[in-house]
């Protein structure tokens, strides 16, 4: 083998040495050569891959381009720690005149290397370092022929954003370039909104225990993506620990950087199967076949740790190929090379390095230079390479597959070819199918709960007040507790539409001190503290609270509302309370009056034959006690027959026409306006619930004082204060949250009202809270949403409040009592009806017929009596007499007066019972006589009045 080697190097030495002797002989212009420094560490696989990448590109690029003036004579220097590296370069700067250095190979050693090409003005050029800290902004000097890492941080980006990952979980190695990839990472993931639910900075000397404790860690979270960004070494035994931990299993996710991908063919990927990983895209090409090929075979008979060809020496090959093209550009033709300035180097003197004149140069048409290497388009901007596209591949098995690409400007796509759309992409569906850890083909969903784990929901064990929203119950035998309430029923609800299991039990939060904002601050904080994964309860979702913890959707309406007592109780008696008790006894004395003043008026009646009264007030003495209000319904003309009646019951229709159009208002003000009116003065005392963010409300916001606020717990310490009022030691208004506000009016319908529109400044409503950056956050959420969108929360409402809870009301007045109702003039109505039962019970019943007849028999005996006292006082002469016989001559004058005017009256047939005729006949006598009394009266002064001239 060592024979065979020599043969090869002998074979190659003779062809390049002849080949120079033949140009020499021809005449050719002499070849004017430029010296480069490279430092690499030759003892290192890397090292060995690049030299031999180097090695190849001269004698590929001369053997092409045979005629070109200017060769590249490149002098490699081994250097593996920082301070050779610096020797090295200081070495190669003093003794061999170099106008260039390739490397250093990492990019720690490049910041030192980078301000020595600076003082010497030679440009350094770096094929491996992609940090924007070395950049050709902040080093003149300094090039890069790599991508900088914002665009892979940008294309990992969009990955996640395309699978919906909102937690990610970075390892990264605690180097320089570690940190400074993942301050990229951080901040491109936040402009997305992606939450890095745990970071871990592993040192490169990490042992594998040390690699096992921050597994372990990893496994008790929810996320399950997982960005690894190492060098190769580390990142493989990272791989090797995490599969004998089953996190290559169904339900985990893994990225790696192209600082494990580039290095994939140099070892074992097996433990890696279903990882997705980036690197830069490398077009297939001929030139690149034919290049691999050839360092195929001598890296055969090269150095036994050579590492396979990987992206590094790509770019290292193209390096060298633009920089030979930078230098033919800028000498001409049989043009010696410029001389550097000759001055005394003293290592331990960088100050006095010696300046190269062909280093500006040289740095300036390497900028300019673009061409098509093996790596791709190479065109440098700002001093380091642009790149085209990065390849999204899969790890299977023991090779790779490729998915899709991404590009700065298309994102996501199956095709690296730019023709199409160029719209931006993040979509999955672009990438072709995916085999994840665990053989299957289902995305996972970047998040999980550990089978073994049982999540601590915090719930609130002291609660003063409102047990209908949380009431935590424990078991001092079991230790158990057991929470009820509609809180913990929205959250039951919820679990049934999360898309995992969820395994819980309550913790109940006791805390003594319940003053200023209450318990609930202490418990979110403990919350922050992960001594819960998150609390269910009736948790007011507030803006300072948001700040330390994050909330679900709300679950209740929101806003602090003003809670008023209703002036007046609407009962089936309101119609009496628009008039007063002194008012209504003065209406029916004045009626009794005017029906008095009628009677005495009417009893005057005119002689005028034309003339027929309604009524004889002789006849009917009890008309003029209910004549004003009949009048009211009767208004004929004929009922009175005295133009001075009639003048009085103008007066009268008018007094009572303002009456009733005042009692009409009045009785719509109880029910409308009076309904809102409410004594609040700065006397009046004002309640809250206790511990309340309420407090802090009414202080700050609306600048009441202190002392006028009380704070209670319970419904019925609200309504025993609010009874009693502010002059009995209570209150006249609460100011509370509407959930609770409603509870009450519930409790205690018809006599609480709300009062305005919610203030929705102070809280949005309860939620459940949980950590920050939470993944769970989102899933109950939704779940959420669904139960308060469906008719299920009707049901649960009912449960914890009882049946007619007011879910939808109106927020301004009652809605107890929105519209008038037939109760609300019950008792009018139970008077319309007795008296219709009673008119009823007298006109159609024999016993009513009986107690009728009785009472009127009775009533004209009484009114025969008072008449003929009344007679015989203004007819003395009569009353003197005193004969029988007058009285039977009137009443046969009368009887022949009705006989007259009533022609068509039959005569009663004679009863068969004789006894019976006798026995009834007054009574027959009576009832006729009672029964046209009317125009009896009436005819009979028509009869006599003609008769008075004759006298």
């Amino acid at each position: 083998m060592p024979n065979s080697k020599n043969l090869v190097f002998f074979v190659l030495f003779t062809i390049l040495f002849l080949r120079f002797r033949v140009d020499s002989f021809h005449g050719t212009a002499r070849i004017s050569s430029v010296h480069i420094g490279a430092v690499l560490d030759l003892n290192s696989p890397m090292g060995a891959m690049i030299e031999l990448c180097l090695s190849l590109a001269l004698s590929d690029f001369y053997s092409i381009h045979s005629d070109y003036k200017t060769r590249l004579s490149i002098h490699t220097k081994s250097a593996e720690h920082e301070l050779d590296v610096a020797s090295a370069v200081l070495e190669m700067l003093k003794n061999e005149e170099v106008h260039g250095v390739l490397g250093p190979q990492w990019s720690k050693e490049a910041t030192f290397v980078a301000e020595l090409g600076a003082r010497a003005q030679v440009p350094v050029i770096s094929f491996t370092a992609k940090s924007r800290a070395l950049s050709h902004s902040n080093s003149t000097y300094f090039v890069r022929t790599t991508p900088d890492d914002i665009y892979q941080v940008k294309s990992l980006a969009a990955i996640c954003q395309g699978f919906d990952w909102q937690e990610v979980i970075v390892l990264y190695e605690d180097t320089e370039y570690g940190n400074i990839f993942f301050s990229k990472l951080y901040k491109a993931f936040q402009e997305i909104n992606i939450h890095l639910s745990y970071i871990s900075a592993i040192s490169t000397s990490a042992e594998d225990v040390d690699l096992t404790k921050e597994l372990n860690k990893t496994m008790e979270m929810y996320t399950k993506v997982f960005l690894v960004h190492m060098n190769i070494a580390l990142g493989h035994r990272l791989f090797v620990l995490a599969r004998n931990a089953g996190m290559m299993s169904e339900g985990y996710a893994w990225l790696m950087t192209d600082s494990l991908s580039n290095f994939l063919t140099s070892v074992d990927t097996s433990p890696m199967e279903g990882v997705l990983g980036l690197r830069p895209h490398v077009p297939q090409s001929k030139n690149l076949e034919n290049f691999t090929a050839k360092w195929t075979r001598n890296a055969f008979f090269g150095k036994p740790a050579i590492m396979e060809l990987n992206m590094y020496g790509l770019w290292a090959y193209d390096t060298v190929w633009a920089l030979a093209l930078a230098i033919e550009r800028i000498l001409p033709l049989n043009s010696d090379l410029p001389k550097s300035r000759q001055g005394e180097l003293n290592i331990s003197d960088i100050s006095n390095l010696r300046v190269s004149q062909l280093g500006r140069r040289i740095l300036t048409e390497l900028l300019r230079t673009k061409f098509t290497g093996l790596s791709g388009e190479f065109h440098l901007v700002d001093g380091q390479l642009q790149p085209s596209a990065f390849e999204i591949f899969n790890v299977i098995g023991t090779g790779d597959r490729t998915v899709g690409y991404w590009t700065p400007d298309r994102g996501i796509s199956k095709n690296v070819s730019s023709i199409g759309e160029s719209t931006y992409s993040t979509s999955r569906n672009e990438l072709r199918a995916i085999m994840w850890p665990g053989d299957t083909l289902v995305a996972p969903k970047a998040w999980g709960i550990p089978a073994t784990r049982t999540l601590s929901v915090g719930v609130p064990h002291i609660k003063g007040g409102f047990p209908e929203f949380v009431n935590v119950q424990t078991d001092k035998s079991t230790n158990q507790s057991h929470a009820t309430g509609f809180s913990i029923a929205i959250f039951r609800a919820s679990l049934p539409l999360l898309p995992f299991k969820l395994n819980y039990e309550f913790l109940p939060y006791e805390d003594d001190n319940t003053t200023h904002n209450g318990s609930y601050n202490d418990m979110l904080v403990k919350l922050q503290d992960q001594e819960y994964d998150f609390v269910v309860g009736d948790v007011t979702i507030l803006a300072t609270r948001a700040n330390i913890v994050d909330f679900t959707f709300p679950y209740t309406e929101s806003g602090i509302v003003m809670v008023l007592k209703n002036k007046r109780s609407i009962n089936m008696w309101i119609f009496l309370k628009p008039l007063r008790w002194d008012l209504w006894l003065t209406i029916v004395i004045a009626c009794i009056i005017i029906g008095i003043v009628l009677r005495i008026l009417e009893y005057e009646e005119t002689t005028d034959t034309n003339t027929i009264t309604w009524r004889q007030p002789r006849e009917q003495p009890g008309l003029f006690c209910w004549f004003p209000i009949a009048i009211l319904a009767f208004p004929e003309r004929n009922m009175v027959a005295n133009i001075w009646s009639r003048f009085l019951l103008v007066v009268w229709l008018f007094v009572a026409y303002i009456l009733m159009q005042s009692y009409t208002a009045k009785l719509s003000a109880i029910f409308t306006v009076d309904q809102l009116h409410f004594g609040f003065s700065d006397d009046s005392y004002i309640g809250y619930q206790s511990g309340s963010f309420v407090k802090d409300y009414l202080i700050n916001d609306l600048k009441f004082n202190e002392s006028k606020l009380k704070d209670y717990t319970t419904i019925e310490e609200y309504h025993n204060a609010m009874t009693l009022g502010s002059v009995k030691g209570g209150i006249d208004v609460i100011y509370g949250e509407l959930p609770y506000m409603k509870l009450l009016m519930h409790k205690y319908p018809s006599q609480y009202m709300i009062r305005g529109q919610p203030n929705k400044t102070y809280g949005d409503g309860f939620g459940f809270a949980f950590p920050k950056g939470s993944p769970l956050v989102i899933h109950f959420s939704r779940a959420i949403l669904n139960v308060t969108q469906s008719t299920n929360l009707t049901k649960i409402e009912h449960d914890n409040f009882g049946a007619g809870y007011p879910s939808n009301q109106d927020l301004k007045i009652n809605p107890d009592n929105p519209n008038l109702e037939a109760y609300n003039f019950g008792g009018l109505f139970i008077i319309l009806g007795s008296s219709t039962i009673i008119a009823l019970f007298f006109s159609k019943t024999s016993v009513g017929r009986n107690i009728t007849s009785m009472v009127s028999k009775y009533g004209r005996k009484c009114s025969t009596f008072l008449f003929r006292a009344k007679d015989h006082e203004s007819n003395p002469t009569n009353q003197a007499k005193g004969s029988p016989s007058e009285a039977v001559n009137e009443s046969q004058n009368n009887t022949n007066i009705s006989n007259t005017n009533v022609e068509a009256v039959p005569s009663p047939e004679p009863s068969t019972d004789q006894g019976e005729a006798n026995e009834s006949e007054p009574t027959n006598t009576d009832v006729i006589s009672s029964g046209l009394v009317e125009i009896q009266l009436s005819e009979s002064r028509n009869v006599e009045t003609p008769a008075e001239p004759n006298k």
